[in-house]
């Protein structure tokens, strides 16, 4: 029974397969190719879930083995990275969880997007959602847990883009996305310490190792994982990304931040109980994390006027307190957390259209009497804390202000000391128009963009430029007068042709054909 863990996240990949390259080919489209997509996909989610089923109750029965190893599937000097399974505890449980609440979706979401101009395109990303997660669930590496997880996220950009004609979908998907990808780098920088300290990357393993290894290397190893928790379960300071998530169809909002997807740090942390108890310093970061992320979005939650937004700030609530419980040593309790939330918030969710017909004449409860009267509480809740425009002034500013510098300094001085084509020929064009303006429009000319840099590094940047120009108008102009520059001229064009035919693409194999040609003979 071991094997049908490779068949679980197997099928729906089949089936994203299918729907894709149908579609792509044109096999596949229009309102007359919609059953084919919805009967594609379902038929795949509903194998796959009585496989899930199946390994779940084989498991009870004491039938499986615990771990199947498929094969290898990278072998580099020590690393090794076997393509294996956990088929026994928590991993099966959540599994069939997950593939249960998927056929659901998968069902709902037939009528509900039908003759919806992305129809085969939604049915295409969940089938390939589905895969990623059963497979990030099951795997028993944080290599396959890894592309599970990353899988996962491209697909919730792609849904929350779902309406890509409407501006703030984008905007938003792309948010989500950037926001993510701080988590990922906290999950590459575990699994490297991971194989750096432990010398493996097999969960399994790596929980066997904890005992073994130093407190602090265990802590950092840890953190980097809980670092991912996080930013998955927009915990804070990551909460924000989940209202933004929101933009999606409403079937995909449940998959992603309902049942599935959301509940995937929380995973992570249950997955790597064993080396976060060695780490006291890491489940007291998950206590105040999840203290301060459910104490956040109650509050926040009080003020949102729409179902959505109220739903995803109740959903982080419940998100921070499964952390907290982790942090406490409840693992047991949050397991089971993590499971009834799932299930309870998948139903809120999809119902979430016609929730206005079910709570007609059910008066909400009224704001607790210590809060009523806390007009500067009320003005943050609305605002949501400014977590958004706090992470903005921080993170996204300076690291913008940092990028406009660089390309500066790339354009300005790298191109230039290293002879760019493209560069040379533009320095000495600017150069001959220079030398026939007045002294005024020289100097204005010359002013160049990137002197308009900030901080210490423009001011710097600034003064290179400086004396590369008065490099360029005391001992190029003066020096090989103008007859010179218009030859100069003509030769940066030349080499720009010769780059651009260079680059050509039976150029460019043949080169490099050459170079391996040469180097083999060496």
């Amino acid at each position: 029974m071991d094997y049908l863990a490779i068949v679980i996240p197997l099928l729906p990949f089949i089936a994203a397969a299918i729907i894709g390259f149908g579609h792509l080919f044109d096999q596949i489209s229009g309102q007359r190719g919609e059953a084919i997509s919805a009967d594609i996909a379902k038929n795949a989610i509903y194998l796959s879930c009585v496989a899930s089923i199946a390994l779940l109750v084989a498991d009870w029965m004491d039938m499986n083995d615990g771990i199947l190893i498929a094969g290898k599937w990278l072998n580099s000097g020590d690393l090794i990275v076997e393509l294996n399974f956990i088929t026994t505890g928590f991993n099966v449980i959540v599994a069939a969880l997950f593939s249960i609440i998927l056929v659901v979706i998968t069902r709902f979401s037939t009528n509900y997007i039908h003759k919806e101009s992305g129809f085969h395109r939604f049915f295409f990303v969940l089938s390939l959602f589905s895969s990623s997660m059963l497979l990030l669930v099951l795997s028993g590496n944080a290599a396959g847990t890894f592309i599970g997880w990353e899988v996962a996220g491209l697909c919730s950009y792609l849904l929350i883009s779902f309406a890509y004609d409407r501006p703030i979908a984008g905007i938003n998907a792309t948010r989500v996305f950037v926001t993510n990808r701080i988590g990922d780098t906290g999950f590459i920088l575990g699994i490297a310490l991971s194989y750096y300290f432990g010398g493996t990357i097999d969960w399994t393993s790596l929980n066997n190792l904890a005992e073994s290894l130093t407190t602090p290397t265990v802590t950092v190893i840890s953190l980097c994982f809980v670092v991912a928790a996080m930013a998955k379960s927009a915990q804070l300071p990551f909460t924000p990304w989940l209202a933004r998530a929101m933009e999606g169809p409403t079937p995909s909002s449940a998959v992603f931040y309902g049942a599935v997807m959301i509940h995937a740090g929380v995973f992570l942390i249950i997955l790597l109980r064993p080396v976060i108890e060695q780490a006291p310093l890491t489940m007291g970061l998950l206590v105040v994390v999840g203290l301060f992320t459910a104490i956040y979005s109650v509050i926040v939650g009080l003020t949102q006027t729409d179902v959505k937004s109220s739903l995803c700030f109740a959903i982080s609530g419940q998100l921070g307190l499964m952390f907290l419980e982790c942090g406490l040593g409840l693992w047991e309790l949050a397991m089971w957390h993590l499971c009834a939330h799932a299930i309870v918030r998948s139903y809120q969710v999809l119902t979430a259209p016609s929730l206005l017909h079910y709570v007609h004449g059910n008066p909400m409860k009224p704001v607790s009497a210590a809060m009523v009267n806390k007009r500067w509480l009320y003005v943050a809740s609305l605002q949501r804390f400014w977590l958004d425009p706090i992470t903005d002034r921080t993170l996204v500013r300076p690291v913008n202000g940092l990028g406009y510098d660089l390309d500066r300094f790339d354009k300005n001085i790298i191109d230039r000391a290293m002879g760019d084509p493209t560069s040379s020929f533009t320095a000495i064009t600017s150069l001959t128009q220079l030398e026939k303006d007045t002294q005024k429009n020289r100097l204005a000319d010359m002013s160049d963009e990137f002197a308009r840099g900030k901080g210490i590094v423009g001011k710097l940047l600034e003064w290179v430029a400086n004396i590369m120009s008065w490099f360029e108008e005391r001992l190029v102009l003066r020096g090989i007068g103008m007859d010179m520059v218009e030859i100069g001229g003509k030769l940066g064009q030349a080499a720009i042709t010769f780059e651009q035919l260079i680059l050509k693409p039976r150029y460019l194999v043949l080169f490099v054909f050459i170079v391996l040609m040469l180097a083999a003979s060496i």
